[in-house]
Parts: C-alpha cells; sequence; structure tokens
C-alpha cells in the first residue's frame, strides 16, 4: 500500500518567528490525522533549524524547497544537501515548476540534484507539470512524461523507493484554477504508466504521487478519491495550520 502524503510549500512566506508558530501549530494538530497519512513541511532555508526543534517528537516531516547541484565550494547564495541533512530535512523538494519558470531549472540539472538528495539520505518530491500553452496545445501527456523519463530513468528501483513525484499543472499554481479530478486522475494514471514502463507495475503501485495545483479544504477529498492521487502538495493552504491539517484529513 503506497503512502500518503500531504506536504506544505511555504515558498517565501512567513518570518522564522512566524514559521515556527505555525510549524507548531501543525504539530499539534498532527495528533488528528490517522498514521497511514505523513505530514510534511517545507519553510524557507532560514526557518530549517528552529522549524526541526519544533517538529521534534511530532509525526511531521520536514523538507527543504530545493538543493544545490554541487556539494560544496564556492557557490555563493547556495544550501547543499549536507547543510539540509544536518539542520533536520528528511526531504527536499526538486523541480518545481517556479524554480523551472523563474531560475531556469533543467532536466540535466535536476538529475545531479536528485542523486546528490538522494546519496545524502534525503527523500525528494520532484514535480513535473505542464504550463498552459502546453496544456491548450494538447502536449500535457507529452510534456510531463518527458519530465519524468529525463530524470527518473536514470535512478535504480531501489532509488525510486526514496522519490514522491508531485504533478503540478502550472497553469492552477497560485491562480486559484483547479485541475477538475479527473484531468488530474488521467496525468497522475500517465505518469504510473511511465514508471512502470521502465522500473515495472510493483515500483509504479508503490511510489506515491501528489497533486500540486491549488489543493485546498473545498476540493481535496474529491481529488484524494481518485485512484491515483495519493495526497497534494501544498501552497497557500498550507500556511494555515486548520486548512493543512483538514486538507489531511480529507482521504
Amino acid at each position: 500500500m503506497r503512502k500518503k502524503i500531504v506536504a506544505g510549500n511555504w515558498k517565501m512566506n512567513t518570518t522564522v518567528s512566524e514559521g515556527v508558530a505555525l510549524a507548531k501549530a501543525v504539530a499539534a494538530k498532527s495528533v488528528e490525522v490517522p498514521a497511514g497519512v505523513g505530514l510534511v513541511v517545507a519553510p524557507p532555508f532560514t526557518h530549517l533549524v528552529p522549524v526541526a526543534e519544533a517538529l521534534a517528537g511530532s509525526k511531521v516531516g520536514l523538507s527543504a524547497q530545493n538543493c544545490a547541484d554541487h556539494e560544496k565550494g564556492a557557490y555563493t547564495g547556495e544550501v547543499a544537501v549536507n547543510m539540509l541533512t544536518d539542520a533536520g530535512c528528511q526531504y527536499t523538494i526538486l523541480g518545481h515548476s517556479e524554480r523551472r519558470q523563474y531560475y531556469g531549472e533543467t532536466d540535466e540539472k535536476l538529475v545531479v540534484k536528485t542523486k546528490l538528495a538522494l546519496e545524502a539520505g534525503l527523500k525528494v518530491i520532484l514535480c513535473v507539470g505542464e504550463n498552459l500553452d502546453e496544456r491548450e496545445a494538447g502536449k500535457h501527456f507529452e510534456v510531463v512524461t518527458n519530465q519524468t523519463k529525463a530524470v527518473l530513468y536514470t535512478l535504480s528501483a531501489e532509488e525510486m523507493k526514496s522519490i514522491i513525484i508531485a504533478y503540478e499543472p502550472v497553469w492552477a499554481i497560485g491562480t486559484g484554477k483547479t485541475a477538475t479530478a479527473e484531468q488530474a486522475e488521467e496525468i497522475h494514471a500517465c505518469i504510473r504508466k511511465v514508471l512502470a514502463d521502465k522500473f515495472g507495475a510493483e515500483v509504479a503501485e508503490d511510489t506515491t504521487i501528489l497533486y500540486g495545483g491549488s489543493c485546498k479544504p473545498s476540493n481535496a477529498k474529491e481529488l484524494f478519491a481518485q485512484k491515483d492521487i495519493d495526497g497534494g502538495l501544498i501552497g497557500g493552504a498550507a500556511l494555515k495550520a486548520d486548512d493543512f491539517i483538514q486538507i489531511a484529513l480529507s482521504f
């Protein structure tokens, strides 16, 4: 039975003190969430150590929002994977659409980052997804298939145990738009087939695939009822502990 996960990407929001307060609220409310549902929060880099302390003893995992594509060295402004594990992270998000769009992250760079993260013992939440032009041109399956293959086909079946995929319809992030449950499910099913083609049915069935496009308490239940949707990568709704926990209670 693959794991259900609700992960909160805080993006560039909250001060350190606000983030610690939010983490404490999420940790306190996490006792309401069934044992079979994992919770993860991804605060800004500046928050990682105090948020790790705030989460200590709770069921809530800690994720970074990115990592460097080098182990160490003269790379001003970058954060290496060993810094993340030392700060208490168990996960890192990689390939978020905002990283791809605003900072030019390529699939080639994501291969390097993914390998470094896995070697450091981190689980990787790898984001894939199409933008509005690609969706309207009917290229969404092609785009998502190519992004998935570009990174994950470089891994072994054993390494896939540490991979979580997040499908982001880029046109639905921060816009208030949401892919219908049916639109989301067909892409999730496509991703699972791409995995099965390379790694076999068992690996494909064991891989957690999250939906990452404006998931909120009002639509989470319908999305999570789909066969291939195993949870959510939550943006805005993750900044309110009540909303975040409500989403986690939607399975």
